[in-house]
């Protein structure tokens, strides 16, 4: 019975973000028009306040953030940093802008442009969207666009295993981002999200629960090396991974890898 209360709670939750996508959708793509930058930004994350709301209220999914203190603040100015969160789930994709009290920068794969209203508004934003068949290509386009959107305060945000991992799973963290980081000297902001619990990665099946979002301290880059910042990067971001979800992690390899 909990199951296909589950299951009726998770078609509904998917049938509540068809339905406020369209609309809202439409009304960035004609907003675009005569509103650019943080305006239309702003705009489009109160689809996502709305779809987080909507897990929350149907699927009993909630969350609870620690770690905002270690965040550039207004006082700041155009201080800038790269976030780099594990990623789990589609769920970190839309709270992550909604938590963050800056613009952010994704760094996405293009193909999620031809998703359907959702796609179609998102390609209207300034972000970083590249074609991961051309590697050499796709690393200019970063460097390129990510130094100039960092130069204007933006944050840029990397996931750094570069796709969804199973709940209890650690992918190859990839060192585009220290890259970047370096390249800028931007400090890099690791951040655990234990968001699998509630909502499988590949999946609309949302179980009730709470995620856990950990932001840690800003890692300064001057004179670090891609590889060893990376690895820095991957040990903070898997020893909280542990300590959040300790159940999914009770047979798996060590935190980080030799």
């Amino acid at each position: 019975m909990a199951g296909a209360l589950a299951a009726l709670r998770s078609l509904a939750y998917v049938l509540f973000l068809a339905l406020t996508v369209m609309p809202w959708a439409l009304a960035v793509l004609v907003a675009s028009v005569v509103v650019r930058g943080p305006a239309l930004y702003w705009m489009c994350v109160g689809w996502l306040r709305v779809a987080i709301w909507g897990a929350r209220a149907i699927c009993g999914v909630r969350h609870r953030v620690s770690g905002l203190e270690h965040l550039p603040t207004a006082a700041d100015g155009l201080a800038s940093v790269l976030l780099a969160p594990k990623h789990q789930s589609t769920w970190e994709t839309f709270a992550l802008p909604t938590i963050m009290p800056h613009p952010l920068a994704y760094v996405f794969k293009r193909e999620l442009l031809l998703i359907p209203f959702f796609g179609w508004a998102m390609g209207r934003l300034d972000m970083i969207h590249i074609d991961r068949s051309k590697r050499a290509e796709a690393w200019n386009k970063v460097a390129e666009q990510g130094r100039r959107l960092m130069a204007e305060g933006v944050w840029v945000i990397m996931f750094p295993e570069g796709t969804r991992t199973p709940r209890g799973g650690q992918g190859t963290y990839k060192t585009g981002a220290a890259r970047l980081a370096i390249a800028t000297g931007t400090p890099i902001v690791p951040i655990a999200v234990s968001s699998a619990k509630c909502w499988p990665r590949r999946s609309f099946r949302l179980r009730p629960g709470t995620i856990d979002v950990v932001i840690g301290r800003p890692i300064p880059v001057a004179g670090r090396e891609a590889d060893e910042l990376m690895r820095e990067v991957e040990q903070w971001i898997e020893v909280q991974m542990r300590r959040l979800d300790p159940q999914a992690y009770a047979d798996a390899s060590p935190a980080v890898r030799s």
